[in-house]
């Protein structure tokens, strides 16, 4: 038999007996160090540097003209998003027809407006009349008219803005919806056809109501990118909060004062969209398993990087 001394040396011997280390990286201190150098000479520098006009900041930010333009530039969002989807929802639609007239037209219309800066669309339309003095509405190939308007009074500033928008949204959108509609299986389409459903019908009961759990979520994420595109409409004189805080500084000349104004309104506005795009993923991310759900982020994600392209 082996003695109580030979025993002990075979228990220490044992691989359960091993200490772990855990591995040191010191790469990631070094890393974190110079983030906090980095952070903290920024904050330094916002606090004490005297041309950030913290004080002008404090007199500006509740503004009533600051303020109107922050209503205005979240009822501009709202707007541009409703048709946006609206016009997203169909052009989609159109994409998926088997009908190669009617597939092509949206094709071309999602290559036009993505493959054009926003900014030009914007003053595009804000100039329409330049291009079309009067619009006329009736019979077309000189058939006679029904309406005659002047682009002008017709096209306003305020709807050149809203139009360029939509449309430009639109495209992006269209590439959102036809995802979440290709992730519906193939199968649950065949099946209504089978049951003697139209086309409208089944993309109508069956196939919208499953891809708005995919769509909804990036479509989140477009309405925040909608709220910041909003500012390009100060190019045009639109008075948006951009546009606010321009005519204020082109007055008193505190530029970078009335700046952080609107780049602090701009991130409450954007922090509250994060917060309600946050639950309504959560809200459509239930009833998936780790696995589903983890595929789910990387379509959204999927879209977001194809709505952005």
């Amino acid at each position: 038999m082996a003695s109580t001394s030979e025993l002990s040396e075979h228990r220490a011997g044992r691989p359960d007996d091993i200490e772990a280390v855990p591995v040191r990286h010191p790469g990631r201190w070094v890393a974190a160090i110079i983030v906090a150098i980095v952070a903290a000479s920024l904050i330094r520098s916002a606090i004490v540097d005297p041309n950030f006009g913290w004080h002008y900041v404090g007199k500006f930010l509740f503004d009533s003209r600051v303020l109107h333009g922050m209503v205005v530039t979240i009822r501009l969002t709202v707007l541009s998003m409703v048709f946006g989807i609206i016009l997203g929802v169909i052009l989609a639609v159109m994409r998926l027809s088997p009908n190669p007239l009617v597939s092509g037209a949206s094709w071309f219309y999602i290559w036009f407006f993505r493959g054009t800066p926003l900014l030009v669309q914007i003053l595009f339309w804000n100039f329409i009349s330049a291009l079309y003095p009067k619009i006329v509405l009736g019979v077309p190939f000189g058939g006679p008219g029904i309406l005659h308007a002047s682009a002008n009074s017709l096209i306003p500033t305020s709807v050149a803005v809203v139009l360029a928008l939509s449309l430009n949204e639109g495209a992006y959108m269209a590439e959102i919806v036809r995802g979440g509609i290709i992730s519906v299986p193939e199968g649950q389409s065949e099946a209504a056809q089978s049951l003697g459903m139209s086309r409208l019908q089944i993309m109508r009961l069956i196939v919208l109501p499953q891809a708005i759990r995919v769509i909804v979520p990036p479509t989140g994420n477009e309405v925040i990118s909608m709220l910041k595109n909003t500012s390009l409409a100060s190019v045009v004189a639109y008075g948006e909060l951009l546009y606010a805080v321009q005519i204020i500084y082109g007055v008193n000349f505190k530029t970078i004062p009335l700046l952080l104004v609107a780049v602090i309104w701009y991130l409450v506005m954007t922090s509250v969209l994060y917060v309600v795009q946050y639950f309504i993923e959560r809200r459509y991310g239930r009833g998936f398993s780790r696995d589903e759900r983890a595929t789910l982020q990387a379509r959204w994600l999927q879209l977001r990087q194809r709505g952005r392209r």
